[in-house]
C-alpha cells in the first residue's frame, strides 16, 4: 500500500506551481542573476580594442582557449571583466579537495563539521584569488605579445599599467561571479556556480543552431549530417540522464535497540554509490592536457621558428594530436579512464566509510565490520567505476570524432553536454523538492484546521 508521501509525489504536477509563491520568487531571482551574468560578459576590459579581438579570436580557434571560452559563455574571446569565469574557483576547489584527501591537516579540518567546512571554503577563496592574479597577468601579457606577433593592436596602450588594471578587473569579476553564485544558491534555486557555467554554455546555443541550419541551407553541410548530429545529441542526452542517476545501493543494517517498550525492529538503510562518482572532472583534465601543445604553439606565434628542433617538435605534435586523429582519440580515452579512477579514489575513501559505519553500529549483511567492509566497498567501487569510465569515454569520444569528421564547432562536445544535463537534472530535482515541501505544508495546515474544528 502506498504511503501518504508517495501519493503526494505521484499527484504533484505543474498545476501546483502557481500556488508556490516562494518557489516562483526563487526562480525569478535565479533568472535575474543569470541575466546580470550575461550582461557582464559583454563589458570589455579597460584598454582593449574589440575590433582587433575579433580577428585575434579567429586566429586562436582550435586550442584550449575554445574550451575555456565555452565555459565562460564567450567572455574570453571578448576579453570581458569575467573573462576567467569561475574556472579559477573550480581549479582551486579541486586542489583543496585533493589536499583534504592527502594532507592530514586538511583532512582533520574536513571532519570538524561546519567550522571545518567554513575554513576549507576560506582556503578555496584564497586559492581562487591567487589563481586569478596569475592567470590574469599571463592573459594580459599573452594578449599583448601574441597580438603584436600577429600584427594586431589588441591593446590600445600596452604596458604594466594595462596589465595591473586587467588583473584587478579580472579578480573583481571572478569574485563577483562567486558572490552571485552564492546568492543563487541561498536565495535562488539550484547550485549557483554550476548554473553560471551552464548559462555560459547554453548562451552559445542560438548561434550554433543558426550556423548549423544555415550551413544546411547553403549546402556546405549535408542534411544527412544535420539529422545524424541531432539524433546523436538526443541519444547522448538520454544516455547521460540515465547513467548520471544510476546508483549501486548497498544494504546497511543496524542492530536492534532496547527501549522501554521492548526491542525495536532493526533499522535498514542504503549506501548509494554513484556510477559516475568523478562527474565531469576526467574529460576536462584529459582534454586540457591534450590541447596544451596546440595552445603553446598558437601563443608562441612567430617567435619559434619551424626550422628549429622545438618548432619541428611542436608542429609534429599538432599533426598527431589534432581532433579526430587516432592518437588523439586513444590518448583522450586513456586520460578519461585514468582521471575517473584517480578522482574517484580522492573523493570516496572506503576505509573512512567503513570506520563510520562501524562507529554507528551499521554493517553490510554477510560482511564483517572494519577492514573486510573497506575491502568490499573498494571492490564494488572499482567495478562500478569501470562502467562509469567506459560511459564517460563513449559520451566524450563519439562527439569529438563526429566534430572532427563534419567540421561542426566544439559547442556540443561531451563535456558541455555532461554539464548541461547534470545541472538541469539537479535543478529540476530541487524544484520538485520545493513543490513537495509546499504540498506537505498545505497538508499540515489542513490537518491543524480539522483538529481545531473537532
Amino acid at each position: 500500500m502506498a504511503s501518504r508521501a508517495d501519493n503526494i509525489a505521484s499527484n504533484m504536477s505543474l498545476a501546483n506551481f502557481s500556488k508556490a509563491t516562494e518557489l516562483k520568487n526563487r526562480i525569478w531571482f535565479t533568472i535575474g542573476a543569470l541575466i546580470v551574468f550575461r550582461f557582464l560578459s559583454f563589458v570589455p576590459l579597460p584598454g582593449v580594442n574589440p575590433i582587433a579581438l575579433r580577428d585575434l579570436a579567429d586566429i586562436t580557434s582550435g586550442g584550449i582557449v575554445d574550451m575555456f571560452n565555452m565555459f565562460t559563455g564567450g567572455s574570453l574571446e571578448r576579453m570581458s571583466l569575467i573573462a576567467l569565469g569561475v574556472m579559477p574557483y573550480i581549479t582551486a576547489s579541486i586542489v583543496v579537495q585533493m589536499g583534504a584527501a592527502l594532507h592530514p591537516t586538511l583532512a582533520a579540518l574536513k571532519k570538524e563539521g561546519a567550522s571545518g567546512r567554513q575554513k576549507i571554503n576560506q582556503y578555496t577563496r584564497y586559492g581562487t584569488v591567487f589563481l586569478c592574479v596569475i592567470q590574469g597577468w599571463f592573459l594580459a601579457a599573452g594578449l599583448e605579445s601574441f597580438a603584436n606577433a600577429q600584427g594586431l593592436q589588441a591593446v590600445v596602450q600596452p604596458g604594466y599599467m594595462f596589465r595591473v588594471g586587467a588583473v584587478i578587473s579580472l579578480v573583481g569579476g571572478t569574485m563577483f561571479l562567486l558572490w552571485l553564485g552564492e546568492q543563487i544558491t541561498s536565495r535562488g534555486i539550484g547550485n549557483g556556480v554550476s548554473l553560471i557555467i551552464m548559462a555560459g554554455i547554453v548562451a552559445q546555443f542560438p548561434t550554433f543552431t543558426s550556423n548549423l541550419f544555415e550551413g544546411g541551407r547553403t549546402g556546405s553541410i549535408s542534411p544527412a549530417i544535420i539529422i545524424g548530429f541531432v539524433a546523436m545529441v538526443v541519444i547522448l542526452i538520454l544516455l547521460i540522464s540515465y547513467f548520471e542517476r544510476a546508483q549501486r545501493r548497498l544494504l546497511i543494517q543496524y542492530p536492534k535497540r532496547a527501549t522501554q517498550r521492548g526491542m525495536m525492529q532493526a533499522d535498514r538503510s542504503h549506501l548509494p554509490l554513484k556510477l559516475n562518482t568523478a562527474g565531469v572532472i576526467p574529460p576536462i583534465f584529459a582534454s586540457s592536457l591534450l590541447l596544451l601543445p596546440l595552445t603553446i604553439s598558437q601563443f608562441a606565434g612567430n617567435s619559434v621558428s619551424t626550422d628549429s628542433t622545438l618548432g619541428t617538435t611542436i608542429v609534429t605534435l599538432n599533426q598527431y594530436l589534432a581532433h579526430g586523429q587516432p592518437l588523439y582519440m586513444t590518448l583522450y580515452a586513456m586520460g578519461i579512464i585514468f582521471f575517473s579512477f584517480f578522482y574517484t579514489a580522492v573523493v570516496f575513501n572506503p576505509e573512512e566509510t567503513a570506520d563510520n559505519l562501524k562507529k554507528n553500529g551499521g554493517f553490510i549483511p554477510g560482511i564483517r565490520p572494519g577492514k573486510r567492509t573497506a575491502d568490499y566497498l573498494d571492490y564494488v567501487l572499482t567495478r562500478i567505476t569501470v562502467v562509469g569510465a567506459i560511459y564517460l569515454t563513449i559520451v566524450c569520444v563519439v562527439p569529438e570524432y563526429m566534430i572532427a569528421q563534419t567540421g561542426i564547432p566544439l559547442f556540443l562536445g561531451g563535456t558541455s553536454l555532461l554539464i548541461v544535463v547534470n545541472v538541469t537534472v539537479d535543478t529540476i530535482s530541487q524544484i520538485q523538492s520545493h513543490l513537495l515541501a509546499h504540498q506537505y505544508g498545505d497538508l499540515i495546515k489542513k490537518a491543524k484546521l480539522k483538529g481545531r474544528l473537532r
